[in-house]
């Protein structure tokens, strides 16, 4: 490996490929340093034969229509697929069809308590409490608290409630989407963009430790097993916020000298959710089937007690495939159970669903998952304000000295932190900011 280049780049998931694409475009090509044998970090799409869509381990939605994935979709000749929203919850051991607006019923309390949150923040199982007394339905409070954990990955005892309040207080009706063919094909496209002009690509490159001072960085480790040192006028950062949060002796720690102590206020203010995401290939969608085809068009089924509470399908592709998920608390029970008894919950929890009568069992071709707290390149899902940590984002966003700069969807600025738009924006601005310096 030659010795000296102009940037580094660590890590080749979206915000880092997004981040090498935009310095090569400047005609600053840049080495790109991949710890694993694959691009994408936490997205992983996974193809299997039979299947008329992809698995995807990761990072699977758009949420709503953020112009840095839509750009690249545009780019890769892909096209966004709508995902319709048609929820059955148990209630009461039977399910119903959602029809009823809760989260606008939560969103309307938490209007309410925006002020005094910015006053003194709280986590968000007090806020919950609070909002009990003051009126807030069990339905809705059950709702909020699933959200919470599900769909933010986060402890309600740890996550701070100014942070989700403010974000979902201004969240509007925007849609859900999926690229078509999965995330994959996007990185593969934009990872093919950066061979055509100029940046290098390493993958199984593992770097151990970053020396740095102002104008200056060198980065050592190992490479396809042998290893490398190598010097840098600047690196960018983008590594998962569990791996910066890891101690500098643990497996998988990157050993930053100096210390990184501008950044410590910050990763404490930071959590990296858990989650446990699992995908369940049937023989049939025996779903469509169930009461006279009622089901057949749900796209989420929720059983807020299991320990995987949500399900979904790959609608509106009809595929004989559920992805059973669980975050937060649950997921972090979960996590480093094994494959076999993860299975066990989430067919357990599929029973809650459709009945202990039915023998999903029978039905089970293959189940696939990937436990992303154990993952030593990850140490987690996504990321999620705590209590107190207002600002913390912005704070781990900031450049050192001109000479590190970091990117991950943890540091996004722009209202997309946790999905793979604010990793892609979080990646040109990081960019940028070492162009301009």
């Amino acid at each position: 490996m030659p010795r000296s280049y102009d940037t580094f780049v660590i890590g080749a998931g979206a915000a880092g490929l997004a981040a090498a694409a935009e310095l090569a475009r400047a005609g600053r090509p840049a080495l790109v340093l991949e710890a694993r044998e694959r691009i994408g970090g936490r997205i992983w799409s996974r193809r299997e034969p039979g299947l008329p869509v992809p698995v995807e381990l990761g990072a699977e939605f758009i949420h709503g229509r953020p112009p840095a994935t839509f750009s690249l979709l545009h780019k890769a000749g892909s096209a966004a697929v709508a995902a319709p929203f048609v929820r059955w919850v148990v209630q009461d051991g039977t399910l119903h069809l959602r029809t009823t607006d809760v989260f606008g019923e939560v969103q309307h309390a938490l209007r309410r308590e925006v002020g005094a949150l910015k006053r003194r923040d709280v986590p968000v199982e007090t806020l919950l409490e609070r909002m009990r007394r003051r009126g807030l339905s069990e339905k809705a409070r059950v709702f909020a608290r699933m959200r919470v954990q599900g769909y933010e990955a986060a402890d309600p005892a740890r996550a701070s409630a100014r942070a989700i309040a403010e974000d979902w207080t201004n969240e509007g009706a925007a849609g859900h989407f999926r690229p078509a063919g999965g995330y994959g094909t996007l990185l593969d496209s934009l990872a093919g963009e950066l061979g055509r002009i100029g940046a290098e690509l390493r993958l199984r490159a593992v770097v151990r430790a970053v020396r740095w001072k102002p104008g200056s960085v060198e980065v050592e480790g190992t490479s396809r097993g042998k290893r490398f040192c190598a010097r840098a006028a600047r690196a960018i950062i983008a590594l998962p916020l569990g791996v910066l949060q890891l101690a500098p002796d643990a497996p998988g720690a990157v050993r930053f000298t100096p210390a990184l102590k501008e950044k410590r206020k910050a990763l404490a203010g930071l959590a990296s959710g858990a989650v446990i995401k699992a995908a369940l290939r049937f023989r049939t969608a025996f779903w469509e089937k169930l009461d006279g085809g009622r089901y057949r068009d749900a796209t989420f089924f929720h059983s807020p007690q299991a320990a995987f509470p949500t399900f979904w399908t790959a609608l509106p592709v009809r595929a004989p495939l559920l992805i059973a998920w669980a975050g937060g608390p649950n997921a972090a029970r979960l996590s480093g159970a094994g494959s076999r008894t993860i299975m066990r919950h989430a067919v357990a929890s599929l029973k809650t669903i459709f009945g202990k009568q039915l023998d999903i069992e029978a039905q089970l071709e293959a189940f696939h998952l990937h436990d992303w707290q154990r993952d030593p390149y990850a140490r987690g899902a996504y990321s999620y304000v705590t209590v107190g940590g207002h600002g913390a984002r912005e704070a781990l966003a900031a450049p050192l000295k001109d000479t590190l700069f970091f990117a991950g969807e943890a540091t996004d600025l722009e209202g997309e932190a946790t999905t793979v738009a604010g990793a892609l924006q979080s990646g040109t601005r990081a960019a940028r900011q070492a162009l301009g310096a």
